[in-house]
């Protein structure tokens, strides 16, 4: 009997050496595992610190100076940097600094209200350290995410979670961001984290952080500063914007001029305004669009970012279902109003006064997204009309290219004001004038009757 005890005694003692030999092997495997993770989480931020950087702006309310922070992170090895349009929105003077201390005056290369995506520019003879970009097209939600910033003057805050969400968009407060398409992230986003990048576990960009969206708790219970979560604006759809904002200072956008909602068998039309591209192409109210270009479009936002990055100029076709039928439509894209991207008219030129028209030179990017451009094409673009515009100028569209004016080429804006100019100090009763435009309807010359 001793002996049995012994033996269950013995097997007793060598099952719990066995498992505990296992569980100390098992704790060494996690231990390792957990290690390798942190180890990846803190190489990426050394490797990312580089390029990133704190932006310090100096603005102005009123009479009184005003300073935001912000972040942002360089894209090209130039010196081109990523970051919000309001972090640098009004500023009078930016100032970036980098890791190693080094502060730059930056340059506002471009700005982009609609997409909160801007662009700026700092010099040195040496090359800038860069983040690569990643395809945000195939972000998964649950992955992880690094967050890193500039918060509070806290140089270099990194803050990590995963990815809880895309595609988000109508966020209140944000009117002016009219392409919401945000990546949503638990990876904190601090005051003064603006701008800078939210990263994959490669250490590639994802996206720009851009805001913060807290509970609302009610007026007298407020929300917790730590309450709410994070967006990002897809670095696809910043590169596209930023690229086109070095390219040419600005970003052109396809336009139909519709107000819609979602229903289930597609985008319901609500109104549509006269002689916009929806309009003259032939859509109506209660139309149902269910396909843009070969595309079959549930969402408002798919269209809307389709439209978006149409050509101006190019015909779309658009199926829709009117009184339960099909039709297809053939619509020439416009392009999206300026006073839509935050640009002010310059109501003292001689070309709104004269002619009610507003114009900026011509870019290269214009030839890129304007189809009726070539490269040899000079003179000024229509970038808005007055409602009340002389004589026929009220048809001549968006984007239009103004060539000669009574006979006389325009190369610039300073030509066309020196003309106009020029022709009411020959003619003090100015009756009309013809313009040679050039347009998606083709080349035709319009003649402005300036008096009644």
């Amino acid at each position: 009997m001793k002996k049995n005890i012994n033996f269950y005694f013995i097997l007793l003692l060598t099952a719990v050496i066995f498992s505990s030999c296992a569980q100390s092997v098992d704790q060494q495997s996690d231990l390792e595992l957990l290690t390798s993770v942190e180890n990846a989480f803190v190489n990426i931020v050394n490797r990312s610190k580089p390029a990133i950087v704190g932006i310090f702006v100096t603005g102005s309310e009123g009479s009184e100076p005003r300073h935001r922070i912000g972040s942002g992170f360089i894209f090209r090895e130039e010196g081109y940097i990523l970051t919000n349009d309001h972090v640098v929105r009004d500023a009078r003077h930016i100032a970036v600094t980098l890791l190693d201390d080094s502060n730059f005056e930056a340059e506002v290369v471009g700005t982009d209200v609609n997409t909160d995506v801007a662009v700026l520019k700092i010099e040195r003879e040496e090359a800038f350290s860069v983040l690569p970009l990643a395809d945000s097209s195939k972000v998964r939600v649950g992955q992880f995410a690094i967050a890193i910033g500039n918060p509070f003057r806290l140089d270099y805050t990194v803050t990590t979670g995963i990815v809880s969400g895309k595609g988000r968009s109508i966020l209140r407060g944000f009117s002016l961001i009219r392409y919401q398409d945000f990546i949503q992230t638990d990876a904190w986003i601090n005051t003064g984290s603006s701008g800078g990048p939210l990263l994959n576990i490669r250490g590639e960009v994802i996206g720009i952080n851009a805001l913060i969206r807290r509970l609302d708790s009610g007026e007298n219970t407020p929300a917790p500063a730590m309450a709410g979560a994070g967006f990002a604006i897809p670095i696809n759809l910043a590169k596209t914007v930023g690229d086109q904002l070095i390219a040419s200072g600005r970003v052109i956008r396809g336009y139909l001029g519709v107000s819609m909602r979602e229903t289930r068998q597609g985008i319901r039309i609500r109104p549509v305004g006269e002689n916009t591209p929806a309009y003259l192409g032939g859509l109506r109210r209660n139309d149902i669009i269910f396909e843009y270009n070969g595309q079959k479009v549930e969402k408002s936002l798919e269209l809307q970012m389709l439209v978006a990055e149409s050509q101006v100029g190019k015909r779309s076709m658009i199926k829709v279902l009117r009184q339960g039928h099909e039709r297809t439509l053939s619509v020439t894209i416009g392009e999206v109003p300026p006073e839509w991207t935050g640009q002010v008219v310059d109501v003292e030129s001689v070309s709104w006064k004269i002619l009610g028209l507003s114009v900026r030179k011509l870019r290269e990017g214009d030839f890129e997204r304007y189809t009726y451009l070539t490269d040899e094409d000079q003179g000024v673009i229509v970038e808005m009309v007055k409602e009340q515009a002389p004589g026929d100028n009220a048809k001549i569209p968006r984007g239009a290219l103004i060539v000669a004016v009574n006979g006389q080429n325009i190369t610039s804006i300073q030509e066309l004001e020196a003309v106009l100019q020029k022709q009411q100090e020959v003619e003090q009763e100015l009756e009309q004038l013809i313009l040679d435009i050039k347009s998606s309807h083709g080349e035709e010359k319009i003649t402005v009757k300036l008096k009644p």
